[in-house]
């Protein structure tokens, strides 16, 4: 129905073939207070905490309040979910088919052996939930963020959803090992909802054990904090704690099952719910139900949808497919491949969620999987945009039983502008990531030129654009290339590259009202000198798996101010090529 993407189509430049572009007002809220269900099953235990004012009544208003200094009056709140969406009627903690509900009320199951806190997010805690820093060092924190102890105002859930999984559906999903707390309103205005991730079993867990282990636990918790510093939308982690509890994992799905150590990460996200999320319900016929989630949704995440409006679920598919392709589009730009690219992993928020057998290319290629048990190369890197069409086509197939005819055909047609709006957004990226300014015929040209040297060189995708940013013109046009430019060095080497650079100049020279410096400036700014690459998180991996959490803080500290260069991230090889010893590293599939 949607024209597919192609990645590499042909385009003549100087009369020969390359490969073509890889297409690749604020109010003063009190939070309602809600006692945790009395008669509900599970090991944790309501934290009795003095319930939340209002910000008027504690004489201030949220535009001036100070942080936080502990949990006393600080709560959450699940009535905005229990309000408007169905809950199971079935409270009991087990394995179950699940019908005509959003969620199932589920416990966190705290770990059994003492759990450490080893990072906390100083951003998420201030910025988003209103806690000062020192609010992390107190057992109540712990006690929350571990699943031992709920907030007043919460009242854990799991939500039910589905998804097709490598193109194939797979019925009943939903959060197995994570538990929604609830939401936060800030002293902004915004509203957050916290969920714990590795917490335990839910009524969704199918055959797992509930829990998430420290090695994917320490690479989300990175990676999502490196993906909004590189300004890609997407889910934040507040905190990481660990235990000694014994969790079995096939990492490579190879028959070798190994001990690992339990971890629980506390995640944020305007919101949790996906693709999959309207697909079961459209699925089993639920369709008043899938009405009722969806106008909720468009209620509270959509302003710009008229919930009123007889079309608003054509508008609301029309800002998804808009949205998603812009954010394939930034993971391209960053060489950023996600792995797992299921429609019960893709946001309806357009956000990075659900972090497993991720990558940041290295040497650039189109085919690159980071994901060792997709032996297909379905989410390659250069596949990736085309995913997100088949993903809006079953979010479209789910929005189906609900439109009319006209309504149908209006929907197509959106999904149909899909590929413009992608490559629109990719080019415009690339272009930034060039220095270009303005229009000019040949650009697209220029990009797949260069993207075509990289390729046949293997050249480092991060490292090759960053080094352009920092090379002169005079030096590139000298072709005197500094030896600290690796990537570029190694780029050099190709016969063409010169034609290349002699190109580059001659446009660069179209900038108006531009200078070299200029140019190096905006540049260094879109292109990040770090990135997690795999190697990166492994180290950090195996000194944690020691209680040596060094790295991880080390990295946590780079990842922040990735376009910036840092002395302890050179010293660590951070920009360097990729060390011997990681040369054949493999990203472990189970989390």
């Amino acid at each position: 129905m949607t024209q597919r993407i192609r990645f590499r189509f042909c385009c003549l430049i100087r009369g020969l073939a390359f490969p073509r572009l890889l297409l690749f007002g604020v109010s003063c809220p009190s939070v309602v207070c809600c006692l945790l269900l009395p008669d509900l099953e599970g090991s944790a235990h309501l934290l009795l905490l003095s319930r939340n004012k209002s910000k008027h009544e504690l004489g201030y208003c949220e535009t001036e309040a100070k942080l936080a200094l502990s949990l006393d009056f600080w709560t959450l709140s699940s009535e905005n979910l229990l309000a408007v969406l169905p809950v199971d009627p079935v409270k009991e903690n087990y394995v179950r088919k699940v019908k005509n509900c959003i969620f199932s009320i589920a416990v966190p199951t705290p770990l059994k052996s003492r759990v450490r806190l080893v990072a906390v997010s100083k951003e998420v805690l201030e910025d988003i939930l209103d806690l000062d820093l020192s609010v992390s060092e107190t057992d109540d924190f712990i006690q929350l963020v571990s699943g031992e102890k709920i907030v007043s105002g919460s009242i854990p859930l799991a939500h039910r959803y589905g998804g097709h999984q490598f193109g194939i559906w797979a019925g009943q999903l939903g959060d197995g090992r994570a538990h929604l707390l609830g939401t936060y309103m800030n002293r902004q205005g915004e509203k957050w909802e916290l969920q714990l991730k590795g917490s335990g079993k839910t009524p969704y867990s199918r055959n797992g054990d509930g829990r998430a282990v420290l090695r994917s636990s320490v690479r989300e918790f990175l990676c999502s904090e490196a993906m909004h510093s590189l300004r890609i939308p997407t889910s934040r982690v507040a905190s990481l704690v660990v235990s000694d509890n014994e969790v079995w994992r096939d990492q490579f799905y190879n028959g070798n099952i190994v001990k690992e150590r339990g971890a629980i990460v506390l995640r944020v996200a305007k919101s949790w719910f996906r693709i999959g999320s309207l697909e079961i319900l459209a699925h089993y016929g639920e369709l008043d139900l899938l009405r009722t989630l969806l106008d909720f949704i468009i209620r509270e995440h959509f302003p710009s949808v008229e919930v009123a409006e007889p079309n608003r679920y054509v508008d609301f598919f029309s800002v998804v497919v808009s949205e998603t392709a812009q954010l394939i589009a930034l993971w391209m730009s960053v060489g950023f491949a996600h792995g797992v690219c299921n429609t019960d992993n893709f946001s309806l928020l357009s956000i990075t969620i659900d972090y497993g057998p991720f990558g940041f290319m290295e040497a650039y290629n189109p085919d690159f999987v980071p994901n060792t048990s997709d032996d297909e190369g379905r989410y390659k890197i250069g596949n990736q945009a085309n995913i997100g069409i088949f993903n809006l086509n079953k979010l479209l197939q789910a929005l189906n039983p609900i439109l009319d005819p006209r309504q149908r055909q209006l929907a197509a047609q959106i999904l149909e502008g899909y590929p413009v709006l992608y490559y629109t957004r990719f080019r415009e990226l690339f272009k930034a990531k060039l220095g270009l300014l303005g229009e000019t015929k040949g650009d697209d040209d220029l990009i797949a030129f260069l993207l075509h040297l990289m390729e046949k060189t293997a050249a480092d995708f991060t490292m090759t654009f960053r080094q352009l940013s920092e090379i002169t013109q005079s030096q590139l046009q000298e072709l005197n290339i500094p030896q600290q430019f690796w990537a570029l060095n190694m780029i050099s080497k190709h016969k063409l590259f010169s034609a290349w650079v002699s190109q580059y100049l001659l446009r660069l020279k179209s900038n108006m009202n531009d200078s070299d410096s200029e140019r190096r400036k905006r540049m260094t700014t879109v292109n990040p000198r770090y990135v997690l690459r795999n190697w990166m998180a492994e180290s950090a991996v195996r000194k944690a798996e020691r209680n040596d959490f060094s790295e991880v803080h080390l990295l946590q500290r780079v990842l922040r101010h990735p376009f910036q260069k840092h002395s302890a991230a050179e010293k660590a090889g951070y920009s360097s090529p990729t060390p011997s010893w990681a040369k054949d590293l493999k990203v472990s599939c189970s989390s």
